[in-house]
């Protein structure tokens, strides 16, 4: 079984932890337009939210919970047929131990695989649902994000055709943090565009399977409104200003 979506540093460490760099570039990404964003929310039917009680009963952390029903769901969008829950529990262990905090269980419980196994059926069935609308398109796996400056490449969650797709298991809406996180996405990718001519995304898809809520942002309209007015050259070039000139071209 193999994944790729393992960076041992990647632009999610600037775009989360370093947020004082995107606010020099999108000075308007603020609560009022958050919640103007969120208010365009949508959930798939068919799918259930995962249940806050069952969650409670996990004594796993939250992030190594909802990491492996990401190694689940991949393994069964991948290969077709799911990885045993001791080969996600690797595979989830290994991505989680980039954290400082984490805590890495020896054995899964039963509570853990109920809610692990939730998510990830919510998730390939999101991923299900929106491949049916485009049929004719691969579903791409961990798309490389190029890195610029000290900012390492990395890679994203999904990417069909020019709508890149990230995925994020939390228990309220969408914030700063997630939109800061895929604008230093967009960001890397149209600088690296410039110089090869890479496809560059246009929309993005937010899915977030323990709540069934989903949110489509067109690029353009967010940079416009995060931005101050900036057109992309010249977010690019005062990126450049911030983080470097060489083009990380891993």
């Amino acid at each position: 079984m193999s994944f790729k979506r393992l960076p041992s540093c990647d632009p999610r460490t600037v775009a989360r932890d370093i947020p004082g760099v995107l606010d020099i570039l999108f000075p308007r990404l603020t609560g009022g337009l958050v919640n103007s964003l969120n208010a365009t929310m949508f959930a798939f039917p068919d799918i259930s939210p995962v249940p806050d009680e069952m969650i409670d009963k996990s004594r796993l952390q939250k992030a190594m919970m909802f990491e492996l029903s990401m190694a689940r769901a991949e393994s069964e969008l991948r290969d077709g047929a799911v990885a045993s829950w001791d080969e996600c529990l690797a595979v989830a262990s290994k991505r989680q131990r980039r954290h400082f905090d984490a805590r890495i269980p020896e054995k899964l419980e039963s509570d853990d695989i109920l809610v692990a196994d939730h998510a990830a059926c919510n998730l390939v069935a999101m991923l299900k649902s929106i491949q049916a609308q485009h049929p004719s398109t691969i579903l791409e796996h961990a798309p490389l994000i190029p890195g610029l400056g000290w900012v390492a490449s990395g890679n994203g969650d999904f990417a069909i055709g020019s709508t890149l797709i990230e995925v994020k298991h939390i228990e309220r809406n969408f914030g700063a943090a997630d939109f800061r996180q895929v604008l230093m996405y967009w960001l890397l990718r149209y600088a690296q565009t410039i110089e090869n001519d890479t496809v560059i995304w246009s929309d993005v898809l937010l899915l977030n399977p323990r709540r069934n809520a989903a949110l489509l942002v067109n690029y353009n309209n967010l940079i416009r409104s995060a931005s101050a007015l900036s057109n992309p050259i010249e977010l690019v070039e005062l990126l450049r200003s911030v983080v470097g000139q060489d083009l990380d071209r891993r």
